[in-house]
């Protein structure tokens, strides 16, 4: 039985993706991205930090290169040329003013019509969510509304000339769904191999499952719910 409408992205042509981390976007949302890729829609990631508090046994400084070499790789992958990695302090991450500036600068610069970001319930299907995807998902939501505000960060037009802009859809990945973005078996792949770039890092997690395994059963259980074989199960909020 068909549980979840598929989301018509039809007339959606630019999407910026937020994500507190270096792999964020690989947990089923890359899949996506490699179908909007292929459909010539222009694509866009922000990582707000470089992941450098990631692996407890290398410096920061040695693992945020590192993270950000293999989150270009994954990017390439899914066919994503425009990657802004800013530098706030990983596992630190604070829903406060200039974080919400930087992201509503991104977004008046980018001129998405969606933004995608990842689940920011305190309470995720794997435990206790994150503090950076919690705080990263609330200064996202707020951001949104700040870029489509002249009068909020005012700056960013007289000093930067970047007007305000409206993204109309927010689109969030891991949460309670209520739509689907329909797959073919190629875009779970390459969504399944953007993962895998990530070496290193998965290297450092002995626990963590395989992606060849993750990321086909996320898919897999959206496509069951849609009447397609593979689907992101994706939330979609009007903005």
């Amino acid at each position: 039985m068909t549980e979840l409408p598929r989301f018509d992205d039809s007339d959606v042509d630019r999407i910026l993706c937020v994500v507190a981390h270096p792999d964020d976007m690989e947990y089923g949302g890359s899949a996506a991205v490699a179908k909007w890729t292929d459909e010539g829609k222009e694509v866009s990631y922000l990582l707000l930090t470089r992941g450098e508090a990631g692996i407890r046994n290398m410096s920061p400084d040695e693992v945020a290169a590192l993270r950000a070499e293999e989150q270009r790789k994954a990017c390439t992958i899914v066919g994503v040329d425009d990657l802004e990695i800013l530098d706030f302090p990983d596992g630190l991450l604070e829903a406060d003013h200039e974080l919400r500036r930087a992201i509503a600068r991104t977004i008046r610069r980018f001129r998405p019509n969606a933004v995608v970001i990842t689940n920011f319930d305190l309470k995720v299907g794997w435990g206790l969510n994150h503090v950076d995807h919690r705080n990263a998902g609330i200064a996202t939501v707020d951001a949104i509304r700040d870029a489509d505000n002249p009068w909020v960060f005012t700056e960013l037009k007289d000093d930067e000339g970047l007007e305000a802009w409206k993204a109309d859809r927010l689109l969030i990945n891991g949460a309670e769904p209520t739509h689907a973005v329909a797959l073919t078996a190629e875009h779970v792949d390459r969504g399944v191999r953007s993962l895998e770039a990530h070496k290193a890092y998965l290297e450092a997690l002995p626990d963590h499952p395989a992606p060849k395994d993750m990321i086909p059963d996320i898919t897999t259980a959206g496509g069951e719910a849609a009447g397609v074989d593979y689907a992101l199960p994706i939330t979609v909020v009007g903005m």
